[in-house]
Order: structure tokens, then C-alpha cells, then sequence
């Protein structure tokens, strides 16, 4: 036991002194302590926005069209306060890879930026990851599945424990561990995590369900609440008779091309999109799912629609 304390008490004090450089709230007062320590050394420049390239191990996937938006928006009109942190790309001279500020760096590109403040640090990909985790949860950049896969990346990766990554992010253990049981969940209810369709508190209501699709699909399409959800969790005939099915599992299985076009579409429009297409007919319906005004009023702007 004494060992465990001693690793957790060293979890993240080299990484604290880079997470206050970087300007990144500290995630627990450990690390806040932490920072007192002597920073390793800066090396501040501006390099331009090619000699960057994503962290392919970087947690967060998805990047809202609203939030680039407005950042774009931002950044053409202040420029960009905070540095990119970065580390030296492998085998890429003069090249570097993105630690936290991915979305500073896209939103840069369409701002038509050429060169960006970044602030290079020589770190492994532990640490890294550790970083990336970090910045994104606490900026609650993360959608429930990223955040989830990402500590399912440092279990994997570097054994760390549930205790561990509670330290680190300075977040509870109860935390962690309901947030890593969400990728137990069907991939159709993942998709419904990821794009907002369904919060946290639904999808915990599902994970003990049989068919937690059938729930899901019920909650996106009636709107119900994290309590309504609970209700139905505990009652599968009602939810049976409010599903229109007696059997919610009986659905019919879409071919691998239907499936790939659903892809294609949602990847497109970035909003979620079924094909319903009827046995023997040419006919069929199109859904598109949408969690908010905002997304509905990007959607009507990508079709030419004025909405006001």
C-alpha cells in the first residue's frame, strides 16, 4: 500500500510544472502544489500552421461547427492569446505534434493565419496523453465517450489504476469508473452519447438494460428527461407499449451499403443520420437528428435555407 501512495503522490508533479506553463487549470491540489517547482525550461516561438500536425492519440475526436465558428471569428479579430503546446514531431525536422490546442490551431487555418504562437516541450507520450486528458476534461471539451476512451488509453497504455486517473483530473473514482462503464453501451447509443443526442446521466440508465438501443431511440425521438429514462429502465413493458413494439430488440438489420451511406451523410453534415428504406420498394424515409437550434439553423445554412 505504502508503494501505491508513494506513485500517486509522484503521479503528474513533472506534468503540473508543464500543465501551469502551459496556462492549464491544475487538476488536483497535488499538482496545484506542484507548480511551485522549477518549470522546465521555455522555448516560446511562432512557427507556421503546417509545421503542425494533430496527436493521433488525442482524446478528443469530434470538433462542433458552432464552437470552430466562433473561435475562427475570435482568432481573426485578437489573434491567438494562448500558445499551442506542442513536442517535436518524430523524424519530421522543424515539424511539431499537437499536445493541447488542436481546435486553436484548425480554428487558426480558417482564420487564415500562417504562423501561430506554440510552446514546445520535449515530454513522452505518456505524459503527452496525461496533458491532452487533462486540458480537454477540464475544459469539458470532451463528449462522455472521449473522455472515457481516453482513460481506458491510460489503463491500457500505462496500467494506471482508477485512483490514478482520479488524481490526475481531480475528479472522484466513482467518476471515473461510471464514465469507462459508458463503453459497455452498444455503439448506436455511443453515436447518441458522442453527438449530444443523450446525456451521461441517460446513458447510465441504460447500461443494466437487455436492449439499451430500443431505450435510447426512445429517448432522442420523445425528448424524455434523465428521470423519465430511469423510470422506463425499471419498467420494460412500459417502455415496450411507449416503443410501439412489443419486442423493442426486433428490428430489422440494415445491409453494409445503407449502413456505409448513414456514414457518409452524419460524417457530411455532422449531425446524425438514418436511412430507413422499405423491403422491395423504392421508397423510404431520411432522418436527421439535431440536439439543438443551433445545429438545426447550421443545417438549414448548409442547405441554403434562410432561417430569419
Amino acid at each position: 500500500m505504502a508503494e501505491d501512495g508513494g506513485r500517486n503522490k509522484r503521479l503528474g508533479r513533472g506534468l503540473a510544472a508543464l500543465i501551469g506553463d502551459a496556462g492549464i487549470v491544475p487538476a488536483s491540489q497535488d499538482q496545484a502544489a506542484a507548480q511551485a517547482d522549477k518549470s522546465p525550461p521555455r522555448d516560446t516561438r511562432k512557427v507556421p500552421v503546417e509545421f503542425l500536425e494533430p496527436n493521433p492519440r488525442n482524446p478528443r475526436k469530434s470538433f462542433h461547427e458552432k464552437d470552430l465558428t466562433e473561435l475562427t471569428d475570435s482568432i481573426r479579430e485578437k489573434g491567438i492569446i494562448q500558445p499551442i503546446l506542442v513536442r517535436p514531431a518524430a523524424g519530421k525536422p522543424n515539424h511539431f505534434e499537437i499536445i493541447a490546442g488542436e481546435r486553436r490551431w484548425r480554428a487558426a487555418q480558417r482564420a487564415g493565419l500562417h504562423d501561430v504562437p506554440v510552446l514546445i516541450r520535449e515530454i513522452t507520450d505518456q505524459e503527452a496523453l496525461e496533458l491532452a486528458i487533462i486540458e480537454n476534461v477540464q475544459r469539458a471539451d470532451l463528449n462522455p465517450i472521449e473522455e472515457a476512451l481516453g482513460y481506458e488509453q491510460l489503463t491500457a497504455e500505462f496500467a494506471y489504476s482508477q485512483n490514478d486517473l482520479a488524481r490526475l483530473i481531480g475528479k472522484s473514482r466513482s467518476h471515473v469508473a461510471n464514465t469507462m462503464r459508458l463503453l459497455k453501451l452498444p455503439n448506436a447509443v455511443k453515436d447518441y452519447l458522442s453527438e449530444g443526442l443523450i446525456t451521461a446521466g441517460h446513458a447510465r440508465a441504460l447500461i443494466t438494460l437487455e436492449d439499451p438501443s430500443a431505450l435510447a431511440e426512445l429517448i432522442v425521438e420523445k425528448g424524455l428527461s434523465v428521470r423519465e429514462a430511469e423510470k422506463l429502465a425499471q419498467d420494460p413493458e412500459i417502455l415496450s407499449k411507449l416503443s410501439g413494439s412489443k419486442d423493442p430488440a426486433a428490428k430489422v438489420e440494415k445491409d453494409a451499403d445503407t449502413r456505409a451511406l448513414e456514414k457518409r451523410l452524419t460524417d457530411s453534415l455532422g449531425l446524425k443520420v438514418a436511412i430507413g428504406h422499405k423491403a422491395g420498394k423504392d421508397s423510404g424515409e431520411l432522418k436527421i437528428k439535431y440536439a439543438s437550434l443551433e445545429q438545426l439553423d447550421e443545417l438549414c445554412r448548409k442547405l441554403g435555407i434562410e432561417t430569419r
